[in-house]
């Protein structure tokens, strides 16, 4: 796909992945190697029916215990749902837009579900909007986000306001609201480099803006993705998640605000991420 001076290429068939998006031949998410069918090698992919961690795999749902597959590198949890594990199909495309969609059929996930990602070149940049209907006939839980990776530099600065973090917790899974200072505050425009190692999710919907010198891309998302997961695992990338849950919101105490949705029969859960550059 392309429009003025945007590429983008798509893996329907990895996930539902992005393999490349550029501007002027320069890479704003992270470039999947030639030939790789790694999807954790893209620079992009969806997350659904639920992002982030589910702990020890397994949670109760109106009266039933659903146990979740766990992919051995991530054990003991389950992580991020089926569909960046599952091929997509082409719905439509033209030179500068794109549909995939992605058909769960009850398994682990006792749900059938159908998901739609669509994407769109601007001049401004990228626009991908995510979705899930339920297709089942009775209630399901739901979650949405998308698993960004951009590239990093030595100069480059991450800056975005948030409220809380979700910390505390032991393997990897966080149980407590904790100030930002606590992890790492961002608000300041912080060296990615020298940030230390990050895996949380930050509270607020606000925007996050990657600075280089020269170049600024801002990352934005629909208000229901009120979650931000920052990943900084050291090295030549980061990822801003966009998410509509907090982590392990599938074990959140009753009443608690934690973005974990139940869809009825056909309803439709929708979330949309913006990456935008300048300069």
């Amino acid at each position: 796909m392309r429009h003025g001076n945007w590429r983008l290429v798509l893996r329907p068939e990895l996930g539902g992945s992005i393999g490349a998006l550029s501007r002027d031949g320069v890479d704003i998410l992270r470039r999947m190697p030639d030939g790789s069918t790694d999807v954790l090698e893209a620079g992009c992919f969806p997350l659904t029916p639920y992002a982030n961690r589910i702990a020890g795999g397994v949670f109760a749902f109106e009266g039933r215990e659903i146990a979740l597959p766990v992919q051995p590198a991530f054990a003991p949890h389950a992580l991020h749902g089926d569909g960046w594990l599952s091929a997509w199909a082409v719905e439509t495309r033209d030179e500068t837009s794109a549909t995939l969609i992605h058909r769960h059929a009850p398994d682990a996930w006792p749900w059938a579900y159908e998901a739609r990602q669509t994407f769109g070149l601007t001049d401004a940049g990228l626009s991908v909007g995510l979705s899930m209907t339920n297709l089942s006939d009775s209630r399901m839980p739901a979650g949405l986000g998308l698993h960004p990776y951009f590239p990093v530099t030595d100069k480059t600065r991450l800056r975005f306001d948030a409220a809380r973090v979700w910390g505390g917790g032991v393997d990897e899974v966080p149980t407590t609201l904790l100030p930002v200072s606590d992890v790492h505050d961002w608000s300041g425009g912080a060296r990615v480099i020298e940030a230390p190692f990050v895996d949380h999710a930050y509270v607020g919907d606000g925007a996050a803006v990657l600075a280089e010198p020269g170049r600024t891309t801002t990352v934005t998302a629909s208000a229901n993705a009120g979650w931000r997961h920052i990943f900084v695992p050291g090295g030549d990338f980061c990822c801003i998640e966009p998410v509509t849950h907090r982590p392990d919101a599938a074990h959140a105490p009753d009443g608690e605000a934690s973005g974990w949705t139940v869809l009825a029969p056909g309803e439709t859960l929708t979330m949309r991420m913006d990456v935008t550059v300048q300069g």
